[in-house]
């Protein structure tokens, strides 16, 4: 068994720990993948959305949004809670079809990559 230490920080690097609550405060998304335009949808959640984007369009991430090569970004919300985020993934993946373009569309009628505008 390998024991590892803590590495020690110097309190003027700057850094700080952080307690429970500050840990707790995390950034939560749900987001919606398109093949292309009309195309086929994906809904999902996630903490990190740069890089789960980046994951998806990478291939790596097996299932779905790999098989049908949905790669991009064309909507998404932030939430301060997970809670908050998986209930409204799981509202909008109950959704019709049409209401769904109809949310896409309505912050991005083109249909443009939101990924381009993160890096």
């Amino acid at each position: 068994m390998q024991h590892r230490t803590k590495a020690v920080i110097p309190a003027k690097a700057g850094i700080q720990k952080k307690n429970k609550n500050q840990m707790k405060n995390k950034n939560y998304y749900i987001y919606i993948l398109a093949s292309d335009k009309n195309g086929t949808l994906y809904i999902g959640v996630t903490n990190g959305l740069a890089k789960r984007v980046f994951q998806h369009k990478e291939k790596e991430i097996d299932g779905f949004t790999k098989k049908y090569s949905i790669d991009k970004l064309v909507y998404y919300e932030f939430f301060n809670t997970i809670e908050e985020a998986i209930t409204r993934e799981k509202n909008l993946k109950k959704w019709k079809r049409q209401w769904k373009i109809n949310l896409i569309e309505k912050d991005n009628p083109g249909w443009k990559d939101l990924f381009d505008d993160m890096l």
